[in-house]
């Protein structure tokens, strides 16, 4: 009971497998002491869910998404895809790995302001953040470019913004694929039955790993058909607008034999 508490009580971390990448360590490290950071993004989880009604939009799914996105480019890079920055800018695979995780990390901050139209609150409040936590990691002319690829990632996590990097396809996927199950149940538990809460109360579980006819396959485990409409509508549609499409393999099916019933019933007002 007594270690019970204290893991509730015991201070949000923010952790990514860093490896031998010690930049990235050094980022990770600078947003743990950044209480401004972690304000802002509980403020946005006080909007997205306290306010609005949706899922969790603060640090577990900033983290979650972080590490969604560095083991999206970490297949990609296994698999000799080039990251943008490497092949665009002559930098390297650990550069690539800082801007994919420090965009994970400020994607959803404008949701502090408001959650319609984040994407650009977020590009508002984020380059003053990005440019504290890179400075003295790099100098004026890479911390500049790194910047300049951590705002494209953020603002192209929006669903119908073109992709123009590897690394914000890897964000932008990695955003959809938080959704296995406890992850979107706001909605569905305060009672607004609809096609968005039922499909999201129906994915069990988001397994990624390394395909054998592409660098990702993607599995998605559902208890009901309903999540169909989750992978299809949510996630299907930032994969298609992303970079990375032709690299990632998606196979979505119900486990077991029978599916799970999700309602007892549906009356239309």
């Amino acid at each position: 009971m007594e270690n019970e508490k204290n893991n509730e009580t015991a201070p949000f971390r923010f952790t990514v497998p860093t490896r031998h990448n010690e930049k990235l360590r050094e980022l990770v490290s600078r947003i743990n002491s950044d209480e401004e950071l972690k304000q802002l993004w509980r403020s946005a989880n006080v909007n997205a869910v306290d306010r609005v009604g949706i899922s969790d939009h603060g640090e577990v799914h900033i983290k979650i998404v972080a590490n969604i996105a560095l083991k999206l480019a970490r297949l990609l890079m296994d698999a000799d895809i080039p990251m943008s920055i490497v092949k665009d800018h002559g930098m390297t695979n650990d550069d690539a790995e800082v801007v994919v995780v420090l965009a994970a990390a400020l994607h959803d901050i404008g949701i502090a302001v408001h959650r319609d139209n984040h994407e650009q609150y977020s590009l508002i409040l984020a380059p003053a953040k990005a440019k504290e936590l890179l400075d003295g990691i790099y100098d004026v002319r890479e911390r500049t470019l790194v910047m300049g690829e951590v705002l494209h990632a953020i603002i192209a996590h929006r669903w119908d913004v073109k992709c123009l990097t590897i690394e914000a396809g890897v964000v932008k996927v990695a955003d959809a694929l938080d959704m296995a199950e406890g992850r979107s149940r706001i909605a569905f538990e305060a009672g607004e039955i609809n096609i968005h809460s039922v499909s999201a109360q129906a994915i069990e579980s988001v397994s990624i790993r390394e395909g054998k006819e592409t660098p990702i396959e993607i599995e998605v485990v559902m208890s009901n058909s309903a999540g169909i409409f989750q992978v299809d509508e949510l996630l299907r549609r930032k994969l298609r607008n992303s970079s990375i499409e032709k690299y990632v393999h998606v196979v979505a099916h119900i486990e077991g034999t029978t599916e799970k019933r999700l309602i007892d019933y549906y009356t239309m007002d």
